[in-house]
C-alpha cells in the first residue's frame, strides 16, 4: 500500500479519476482506477459526463491529493484549464493534477505549462502512472 507521510501522520494517497465532458467512453479510466487501488492508492472514480465544476466539488469534498482527468472526446483545451482555474480560485493548487487521453503533444505542453503535473498519452503503462505518482509524493 503507498503511503504518503510527513513528520507526524502518514495517509493513503487519495485519487479522484473523473471524466469530463461529453466524452462516453470510460474503460479506459476505469482500468487506471482499478490498477492504482491494487496498488494501494484510495481511488474515487466519478463517472462520466462531468463538469468541471462537479470535479472540483468532488475533489474539494474528497480532500484528495490528486486529480486525474481522462479525455478523448477533443474538448480537452476547454475543459481541462477550466478545472484548473477553479481549483486555483478555491485555494486547491495544491492538488496534483494529471489528466490522460487523446491530447496532442503540443497541447500537452500547453496544459503542462499551465499547471498540469504531467500529461499521459494513450498507450501509457498502468504501473507508470502509478510509479509518477509515487515519486511526486515520495518524502
Amino acid at each position: 500500500m503507498f503511503v504518503m507521510s510527513d513528520s507526524s501522520m502518514s495517509k493513503r494517497l487519495r485519487i479522484l479519476v473523473a471524466k469530463p465532458g461529453l466524452d462516453g467512453h470510460d474503460r479506459g479510466a476505469k482500468v487506471v482506477a482499478a490498477s492504482l487501488r491494487d496498488r494501494g492508492f484510495e481511488v474515487i472514480y466519478t463517472g462520466l459526463h462531468r463538469t468541471p465544476i462537479q470535479i472540483v466539488d468532488a475533489a474539494e469534498q474528497e480532500d484528495v491529493d490528486v486529480i486525474g482527468l481522462s479525455i478523448l472526446s477533443g474538448s480537452h483545451m476547454e475543459l481541462l484549464p477550466r478545472v484548473r482555474r477553479l481549483l486555483v480560485e478555491r485555494g486547491l493548487d495544491h492538488v496534483l493534477l494529471v489528466a490522460g487521453g487523446i491530447i496532442p503533444v503540443a497541447d500537452a505542453v500547453v496544459l503542462e505549462t499551465d499547471g498540469y503535473a504531467k500529461i499521459f498519452g494513450p498507450g501509457t503503462a498502468t504501473g507508470a502512472i502509478a510509479d509518477y505518482l509515487e515519486a511526486q509524493f515520495a518524502s
